[in-house]
């Protein structure tokens, strides 16, 4: 009897040491940032993005990652383009579904979704930040919490080689100057633009910021909107934003308001229109359909006068993080090494074809729009990317009424009346 409980202490003995054994692995698997040796648990991270036209080398960029961090997986889902990416988060999060890592466009952004989301301000990558792009993701207490995906610029893209057969040997960089080009083309039997006024986004938040961009202090004015000390009844920009509209709608392809992004950038690639309303994020696309083709970016011209001739350039979006994600550290380890690593900084420049918004990483591989970009960047020929600071929703309600306006179903007046209406309702 007494051997017998003597051989069971000592098996609970070597159970007990068994146990402490692999509950010592378990931690260690688990903690800090995952390990590349393969062992311990491995972990998968959700991403939720919005820029579909990288989503084919984002993920050949996250299977590199993969290779490298073999305990951490990322699950990779791309909701934009036509579709709404704001929608599908706000249900992600409704659902219980909530992603890991996911885009937010700061400011006014920022604000909505700050108490989802990790503070990045003690990241390696934070000090490598450009000014610009700190901007939207940095709160009034200064702390950062987004990672700029990269910057972009967007205008009118335009076909060199039927710019040339239409006889126009100078980009326009005024709004003459623009229609001058545009009587030109339709005179050689080329269509001018390729519009996309079926995407809310072309119209309700590019084009629009134009005439907010042009204002000779755009942060004053849209704070004044919301002071009710400002107008869009009145405002000479607003006036001028006519011309613009008036311009695109006479010599775009037909149907414009029921043209969609994929077809709006096709025509232009294809050759069937010389000048498409877009960004640089169009460029792979482009590329794809035509790759012998010759193109630029002019600025989306408000008037006459040279402060005409600037592009809006800023950060698109940023990565940020869930602070309740299990996972937040290999998060971390994911978004470091994106902008660290030699393999991710290749992506980024060649891949992508970004622009990056760090001062680490040097610009490479870009094609005709990000050179071109680039180089209004340097000369400081820019102006600002203000929809961020828009009240939630506006943009498609500003949409909505640039469609009205452009289907002919109520005059110009109405539609400056009906952006108050929808900004002094949401604000």
């Amino acid at each position: 009897m007494k051997k017998m409980l003597l051989l069971c202490l000592s098996m609970l003995l070597v159970l007990g040491i068994l146990a402490g054994c692999t509950s010592n692995n378990k931690s260690e698997s688990t903690s800090g940032n995952a390990g590349s040796e393969g062992d311990g648990e491995v972990v998968t991270l959700n991403l939720f993005q919005f820029k579909v036209e990288i989503a084919e080398p984002l993920q050949a960029m996250i299977n590199e990652f993969e290779k490298e961090h073999p305990n951490i997986k990322v699950k990779l889902e791309s909701v934009g383009g036509g579709a709404d990416y704001g929608a599908a988060l706000k249900a992600k999060f409704a659902s219980g579904e909530e992603p890991d890592i996911f885009n937010n466009g700061g400011f006014k952004e920022l604000e909505l979704w700050k108490e989802h989301l990790a503070d990045l301000s003690g990241e390696p990558w934070a000090e490598h930040v450009l000014p610009i792009g700190k901007e939207p993701m940095t709160d009034t207490d200064g702390k950062l919490y987004g990672m700029p995906v990269n910057l972009e610029g967007y205008g009118f893209i335009y076909n060199k080689d039927l710019f040339e057969k239409a006889g126009i040997t100078e980009a326009p960089k005024t709004l003459t100057d623009l229609k001058a080009a545009v009587k030109k083309l339709e005179a050689a039997g080329i269509k001018a633009f390729s519009a996309g006024y079926g995407e809310w986004w072309v119209i309700g938040q590019h084009l629009m910021n134009i005439p907010f961009a042009q204002q000779e202090d755009p942060s004053a004015f849209i704070q004044g909107l919301y002071d009710g000390k400002n107008t869009f009844v009145g405002n000479e920009q607003f006036k001028q934003f006519k011309d613009v509209i008036d311009t695109e709608i006479k010599y775009a392809n037909g149907n414009p308001l029921t043209t969609d992004y994929n077809t709006q950038v096709t025509l232009f690639a294809s050759g069937e229109a010389a000048i498409l309303q877009q960004g640089n994020w169009t460029e792979n696309m482009i590329y794809e359909i035509n790759p012998e083709i010759n193109m630029g970016i002019l600025p989306i011209p408000l008037n006459d006068e040279e402060t005409a001739d600037k592009l809006p350039i800023g950060v698109p979006n940023n990565w940020v993080l869930n602070k309740n994600s299990e996972h937040l550290e290999e998060a971390k380890t994911f978004l470091n090494w994106m902008v660290s690593s030699e393999t991710g900084k290749r992506y980024i420049t060649e891949e992508f074809a970004f622009i990056p918004a760090f001062d680490n990483i040097e610009a490479s591989g870009l094609g005709d729009l990000g050179q071109d970009i680039l180089k209004y960047s340097k000369e400081e020929k820019t102006i600002p990317w203000n929809w961020f600071r828009w009240p939630d929703g506006a943009n498609k309600e500003f949409a909505a009424t640039i469609q009205e306006y452009a289907a002919g179903k109520i005059d110009y007046d109405t539609a400056l009346e009906k952006f108050q209406k929808t900004w002094d309702s949401m604000k």
